[in-house]
């Protein structure tokens, strides 16, 4: 399995279209990422976080390996243990209070002979981020920066 990333994405309201199950129906097609499944969830003012049910068309299975992995949302133990006195990763503290989010495990097709390339050279990953949208600017910006000074 290739390395698999817990995407939690927030929406204003939970109006689900399908357009998302759809591309990454395309995007598994061209062997880039594998939904491996998608948890539907909101957050009330409260603190509580229950699930929702999945847009209409959608596998009614859905949902279950998530909840299993990070815990269940309707209030329920989290399954795995801090054992380590390390942080543990709450989904309710990624969901703002009134919120809903689509919580996607995604496989990364697409990384999987990277990630072995890495292990067979004896490294290890230390730590994994996304950039911020206003980073993106700021990369984007000197990106184009660079072209400008190497065309000239």
């Amino acid at each position: 399995m290739g390395p698999v990333q817990v995407l939690v994405v927030g929406f204003d309201h939970a109006a689900f279209s399908g357009e998302i199950l759809a591309e990454f129906t395309r995007l598994r097609q061209a062997g880039i990422v594998r939904l491996l499944d998608l948890l539907l969830v909101a957050r009330a003012g409260d603190g509580a976080v229950e699930t929702l049910a999945m847009p209409a068309g959608a596998d009614a299975g859905l949902g279950g390996l998530a909840a299993a992995l990070l815990g269940q949302p309707e209030g329920k133990e989290q399954t795995g243990a801090d054992t380590a006195g390390d942080s543990v990763w709450s989904l309710a503290d990624a969901v703002p209070p009134g919120s809903v989010a689509a919580v996607a495990l995604i496989e990364h097709l697409w990384a999987g002979p990277l990630t072995a390339a890495i292990q067979k050279a004896g490294g290890a990953p230390l730590e994994e981020t996304w950039l911020a949208p206003d980073d993106l600017a700021v990369l984007e910006a000197l990106m184009n920066q660079r072209i400008e000074e190497e065309l000239r």
